[in-house]
């Protein structure tokens, strides 16, 4: 299903413009409350570990929702869809920002993913359309620019408005957005033929919902219930597994399936789809651990935590205009094999941090992260578009979407569980080691005084510094884990093909081009 190219040329950059507030702001919110969670953890009566739900309820319900995307936008009209995701995302954000309990705001996030997860490729496929051949690759570019510089961005955005005002306003932020973005489409986008006649593939959602859904449900919560030692966790554990399992035998068996087997023929987005994945685990997941690292060990107020994670979006900017240029004259796969040899190598650099790692270290490391996932994500979405036909640009787009959030939510998930279980198991290994009869502190007469584990005084210092030495050491093990994550998306590149016009485009021909 395309727009009315002719209608759509004429307001192209209008369109542009709204496509892109609409793809910022649901982008954005994936990461923009990170650095004020720990001030809605106070509000809203929270553990540590129960306020990661504000994050991952939202990637969750967006993943889910964005699978049938395609389906939706062919039955009831891009422009429709657009529309009613637009306003439902805006409101849901101001219930956010109101919410008082955290049940409260964990039902509103779920609601803001809901209507948010048509958003970025609803705004993929109008922008592919809009723009002629020759190009589509810059407009890929720009609307990636969107698409990656909103969670980078987020908590730089977030730590600003909760430095400045309160958290609330890290959700109030989207209204005066919204409602110029559903201006914008109201009167200059243009119509799209529906297929009324449709019949929505209810089984295969049911069954996709289930798996996501239980999926995720284990992830967050099986810290808090020791993992497979609890019913609760193996329910949903069998829950995911049999979900998937049903959506897959669903999809290549079924009649009409919402998401058209045919697509996954394609190797090029196949693979692509894998790579998205892959990429999407470190999207979100290092500048949620970023944020929380650079305040409690940093001790880097808010607005300064904010402001120290910002150079990963200039990187990814700079990235992202260097990779869209090229992408026609250097085959891209080249592009992201650089891209990815950045992201291994500034993760596995954070593994040395310390609380004492200077600031200009710490700069440069982000800025390296951002640059990869800028080399990484153009020429991505040009490999992922170049052989697919026409008509199945909207379901690409939705199951790209689908696959970055379902990544972003794992990734989440599962560092922030193993950060929790590994600062447990550290501080007891720490605190088994203290004792009075430790020498390191008996060859020390006023160190041992002050730190006297029998004492109340010295029991409170000795903890705090326990503490903190173990979450030290359990950062260290993410930024590993996330090292070792990355390491398989270059095996994705190995089953990646040049698409062929690319490979035969002259040197002064537009960066990409995407059919």
């Amino acid at each position: 299903m395309t727009v009315d190219s002719d209608s759509g040329a004429r307001h192209r950059g209008i369109i542009t413009i709204c496509a892109m507030v609409a793809t910022l702001m649901q982008a954005l919110d994936a990461t923009i409350a990170n650095v004020a969670l720990p001030y809605m953890q106070g509000s809203l009566s929270a553990t540590s570990d129960e306020i990661t739900w504000v994050l991952t309820s939202y990637i969750t319900a967006a993943a889910i929702m964005t699978a049938p995307v395609g389906w939706l936008a062919t039955r009831f009209g891009r422009k429709n869809l657009f529309i009613l995701s637009l306003a439902g995302f805006t409101t849901a954000s101001m219930l956010c920002g109101v919410a008082q309990t955290l049940p409260q705001m964990v039902a509103f996030r779920l609601l803001q993913g809901v209507f948010g997860a048509a958003l970025v490729p609803l705004s993929q496929a109008t922008m592919i359309d809009i723009y002629p051949a020759e190009r589509r690759g810059s407009a890929m570019a720009i609307w990636g620019i969107g698409v990656m510089i909103g969670p980078i961005l987020g908590p730089t955005l977030g730590g600003y408005l909760t430095e400045l005002y309160n958290w609330r306003w890290v959700f109030y932020v989207n209204l005066p957005f919204g409602l110029l973005a559903i201006l914008g489409m109201i009167i200059f986008m243009p119509r799209a033929p529906t297929q009324s006649g449709m019949r929505f593939d209810w089984t295969g959602f049911a069954v996709l919902a289930l798996g996501l859904g239980s999926l995720q449900m284990m992830l967050d919560r099986g810290q808090d219930q020791d993992w497979f030692s609890s019913r609760e966790i193996i329910t949903e554990a069998v829950l995911a597994g049999l979900g998937i399992y049903l959506f897959l035998t669903h999809l290549f068996t079924a009649e009409q399936p919402f998401i058209r087997p045919t697509i996954f023929r394609d190797r090029n987005f196949t693979a692509s789809m894998l790579m998205m994945f892959a990429i999407g685990q470190i999207l979100v997941a290092s500048s949620a651990l970023m944020a929380p690292y650079l305040q409690s060990l940093g001790n880097y107020p808010v607005a300064t935590a904010g402001l120290v994670m910002a150079p990963r979006g200039i990187g990814t900017m700079f990235a992202m205009m260097i990779s869209g240029r090229l992408a026609s004259r250097v085959d891209p796969r080249k592009l992201m094999f650089v891209g990815i040899l950045f992201l291994i190598g500034s993760n596995y650099s954070m593994t040395g941090w310390t609380p004492d790692v200077a600031i200009h270290v710490q700069v440069l490391t982000i800025i390296v992260q951002g640059m990869g996932l800028g080399f990484v994500f153009t020429p991505l979405q040009v490999i992922a578009f170049a052989t697919l036909p026409m008509t199945m640009r909207t379901d690409a787009a939705a199951m790209l979407s689908l696959f970055r959030n379902v990544g972003s939510a794992i990734g989440v998930s599962l560092t922030s569980a193993l950060l929790a279980h590994n600062i447990q198991v550290a501080h007891a290994g720490l605190a088994a080691r203290i004792t009075p009869f430790n020498r390191a502190l008996q060859s020390n007469p006023s160190i041992f005084h002050s730190l006297d584990p029998l004492t109340r005084h010295g029991a409170v210092l000795l903890d705090h510094m326990i503490n903190q030495q173990a979450q030290i050491i359990s950062y260290i093990d993410d930024f590993l884990f996330m090292t070792l994550t990355t390491l398989p998306a270059l095996l994705f590149l190995l089953f990646m093909q040049r698409p062929p016009r690319l490979a035969t485009a002259p040197a002064d021909d537009h960066p990409a081009v995407l059919d």
